[in-house]
């Protein structure tokens, strides 16, 4: 009864809400490839209507999930958006054209069946999770692809609209949208983003940006060809910009006003960019068009260009794989860890929560500033135009960032330590950056903005997140690809002991817990060997230090990496104090290195001792000695880590066996 009631709706029920005001003229969210041209175009009686004081909202049709059903994924401010001479307005990924007045990340539409609605209101008035509702309500829409069934029950809750299908197999599903017809009910059929779904009103004449490549060397020249759908009737000019960020009108020279002559559709620019001495970093240009007379829309615009800078600065540490320790002094602002001394167990951790995850200090930025904060942050020690790859062990220049690529082969991207799907917040904020300015406040309870939080993301290859995916770290699970050294493995242990005191509802564990497990992760015994086998360095310190500038929070585990030990390890339970930190570097030499059977440490006059550890994080070798010693090495070829303690202080060497 149910499905024949709703197929009744689709068929025949023109939409209850005022057409006067705003309707859902067309969606689209499922499209070919990885879903890079999902829209939803919205349409006013009036013509210039601005749609200020609206909210675009998705909620989820699966009820499968009492946490997740009939509850919003997905929200919009519509603030700044104006409908057109044919009243659309057009909300969309970066690829759809025309271009969209707001543009969402990529895959941001679920497929469905789902529903999209309008509401009078604010963003903030739409938290991740809101249950659907009629009040301000101002239209809604059922979707779906050719699978699942009708969600009588969301439906039900937004006042019953229209629910249709893109198509009744996965080909048609994705070469189709769902369209309004004049009667208030919807069809299926090719896409008509821009344009009324009939063909009427008025036919706007679309201009395309066009470059043969995508990545040019600083003192390399290329041509710009802007091109229009139809001939145009009297010259056409307009002017574009190259201008972003640092990229600017000295970095280039060339001419930046277009005339397309009458009776012609294209008009070409060449463009040559300036090779300086400048250490500017890789940069980034975008073609953006300048105001375009009535009649004439952009199809595409903001068409990005990669430029390799040839000069770059290194930086006084060392990478994870041939560590440095002391070189970067710390932020830790003054008093900072002090509410933890004299605490012991829970008290401790909560302590430790309390300034980690305080709302009135601590910002939550999204997904899309993540990409911006990782170019610094993991910046390679080596070369100013790299990132260093956490778990691969080699730098990556950061133009390679992987985007909406679909290949991740010799790209890198975001790599969660604490996996999104293990986390409970994957998708929990949005994919578009909106810089250093914008953030919001963020507490313990705020699990959703995990999904961005800089300390336990990394710089990563592509392939290899894929591989590591959402495994546990260590035991039977996840340890590196085969012969890596196992330089990540500290940095990883301290991302996820952050991450299971900064938001609750997530913990780490012993063991390897099916990797379909939320909100725990293992294996607690392998990272807290890790955190001791592999400690903070100067890389770690100097990224802990940029993320504070952004989140206004620290990672402790890399300013005390003890910490550790007193919540979860061999202290726990203990009284800690600030004073305890047993990881201050040691100077010694290590000699000869690679070693065969024999190796010489120099430079410590007191009681010492060596701890040496395989790439597995297995301690294989343990040697007590005072002064210059010569120590015998039993041990397979192969690369190893060797801890040295001495008088309260460490130093961690990397050790070659031939």
């Amino acid at each position: 009864m149910v499905k024949k009631y709703i197929l009744g709706l689709v068929l025949t029920l023109a939409t209850s809400i005022s057409y006067g005001q705003i309707v859902i003229n067309e969606i689209d969210s499922d499209t070919p490839g990885t879903d890079t041209k999902e829209f939803v175009e919205l349409k006013t009686a009036t013509p210039n209507f601005p749609l200020d004081g609206y909210v675009l909202v998705f909620f989820n049709g699966n009820t499968s999930s009492a946490s997740t059903g009939n509850k919003s994924y997905f929200a919009i401010s519509l603030n700044g958006v104006v409908t057109d001479a044919n009243g659309l307005a057009l909300i969309g990924n970066e690829l759809v054209a025309p271009v969209p007045a707001k543009v969402f990340g990529n895959a941001s539409i679920q497929n469905g069946p789902d529903a999209v609605a309008v509401y009078q209101g604010a963003y903030a008035d739409f938290p991740l999770g809101t249950l659907a509702t009629t009040t301000n309500l101002i239209t809604a829409l059922g979707h779906g692809t050719h699978t699942g069934d009708e969600m009588a029950a969301l439906l039900v809750l937004l006042g019953n609209p229209p629910y249709a299908k893109e198509g009744t197999t996965t080909t048609l599903s994705q070469a189709n949208s769902i369209q309004r017809k004049p009667d208030g009910t919807y069809e299926a059929k090719a896409p008509t983003p821009g344009a009324n779904n009939d063909g009427s009103g008025i036919t706007f004449n679309g201009v395309t940006i066009s470059v043969p490549a995508n990545l040019y060397n600083e003192g390399d020249s290329f041509p710009i060809t802007f091109t229009t759908q139809t001939a145009v009737s009297s010259p056409l000019t307009f002017t574009f910009s190259l201008n972003n960020e640092t990229f600017d009108t000295a970095d280039f020279t060339g001419n930046t006003i277009v005339t397309i002559p009458a009776g012609s559709t294209t008009f070409t620019s060449t463009i040559q960019l300036v090779d300086d001495t400048f250490d500017e970093g890789d940069e980034l240009l975008k073609i953006k068009f300048g105001t375009l007379p009535f009649g004439f829309i952009r199809m595409n615009d903001n068409v990005e260009i990669q430029v390799v800078d040839n000069d770059f600065t290194t930086s006084p540490w060392g990478t994870p794989l041939n560590p440095t320790y002391g070189n970067v002094a710390n932020t830790i602002p003054a008093g900072y860890y002090d509410s933890l001394n004299g605490k012991s167990g829970t008290q401790l951790k909560q302590a430790v929560q309390d300034i980690i995850a305080n709302p009135a200090v601590v910002r939550a930025h999204n997904y899309g500033d993540i990409v911006e904060i990782l170019k610094k942050a993991d910046q390679s020690p080596l070369n100013s135009n790299q990132v260093w790859l956490m778990y691969k062990e080699v730098p990556r220049a950061k133009y390679l960032y992987q985007g909406d690529e679909s290949s991740s082969t010799g790209r890198w991207n975001r790599e969660h330590i604490y996996p999104q799907s293990r986390g409970g917040y994957a998708g929990g904020t949005s994919s578009t950056a909106d810089g250093f300015d914008i953030w919001v406040s963020s507490s313990a309870d705020s699990l959703a903005h995990g999904h961005a939080d800089a300390h336990h993301l990394r710089a990563e290859d592509g392939p290899e997140n894929s591989s590591r995916n959402n495994k546990d770290y260590g035991l039977s699970d996840y340890n590196g690809f085969a012969g890596n050294l196992g330089s990540w493995k500290g940095d990883v242990a301290r991302a996820v002991f952050y991450m299971a005191v900064r938001y609750n509802g997530l913990q780490v564990v012993e063991g390897n817990p099916a990797d379909a497990t939320v909100g725990q992760l293992g294996d607690l015994t392998t990272l807290l060997q890790w955190n001791t086998m592999d400690p903070a360095d100067d890389f770690e310190m100097n990224r802990n230090n940029y993320i504070q500038t952004w989140q206004k929070n620290r990672n402790p585990f890399i300013d005390h990496p003890e910490l550790a030990s007193y919540i979860w390890g061999a202290n726990a339970g203990q009284v800690y104090n600030l004073s305890t930190d047993n990881f201050d570097e040691l100077k010694l030499a290590l000699y000869p290195n690679p070693a065969k059977n024999m190796i010489t440490i120099a430079g410590i006059n007191a009681d010492a001792t060596i701890e040496i550890y395989n790439v597995s994080g297995q301690k294989v070798m343990t040697n007590n000695f005072n002064g210059t010693t010569s120590i015998p090495l039993n041990l397979t070829s192969g690369v190893y880590i060797g801890r040295i303690t001495s008088e309260g202080r460490t130093s961690v060497k990397k050790i070659v066996i031939q």
